[in-house]
């Protein structure tokens, strides 16, 4: 079970902090979505970006302290929900589907994280 655990972990990581990065580069695709269809300000792309590091930082360190992973995937979870969330606000169902994969793999660190630690 841990195993999994780590290799769901490193996954959901490597695409929270891939999302970081292409907010705080300002990929044109992603503001497109996240700013002009989603209505969120370009002031708040840092700040999503941050949330997102400061959890695949959480989840990955969380591997050595349950509690933080537990913490840590909790937010990825809470964090994932928004967008499902903010997509839908606005019809957006072509766009939703990008944060449903993030959604799904945090809910299984959390479950996985829960149930080894």
């Amino acid at each position: 079970m841990f195993v999994a655990l780590v290799i769901v972990t490193g996954l959901l990581a490597l695409i929270a902090v891939n999302s970081a990065v292409m907010k705080l580069r300002k990929n044109e695709q992603v503001v497109t979505t996240i700013h002009g269809t989603v209505g969120v300000p370009m002031t708040a792309l840092p700040v999503l970006a941050g949330l997102e590091i400061a959890g695949a930082v959480g989840i990955v360190a969380g591997l050595w302290n349950a509690p933080l992973g537990i913490a840590a995937a909790a937010g990825l979870t809470a964090y994932f929900v928004g967008a499902v969330i903010g997509h839908l606000r606005v019809g957006d169902t072509k766009g939703v589907a990008m944060p449903l994969a993030p959604l799904a793999l945090s809910i299984a660190v959390l479950v996985l994280r829960i149930v080894t630690a």
